[in-house]
């Protein structure tokens, strides 16, 4: 069965608007460790991790996979 090209170019403009969103937004998420108390993890917009509002100057993804790595977990 052939899917007609139109199908495609739709798919890659939803995919495509999907994929833009509004970089000045913050994003959070509550984390825990059995040896701190639960803290608040922010992606700022600049790309970077908040923890309770001080911004840490790291990446957020490098940040939160060393907290990963060190048996923190977020939701």
């Amino acid at each position: 069965m052939k899917t007609p090209k139109s199908y495609y170019l739709a798919l890659i403009g939803i995919l495509a608007l999907a994929s833009c969103k509004d970089d000045d937004t913050r994003s959070c998420t509550q984390c825990s460790n059995e040896q701190t108390i639960d803290f608040e993890l922010c992606r700022e917009p600049n790309g970077n991790a908040s923890v309770n509002g001080q911004d840490t100057g790291t990446d957020y993804d490098v940040y939160l996979s060393g907290l990963e790595q060190e048996g923190t977990s977020c939701n």
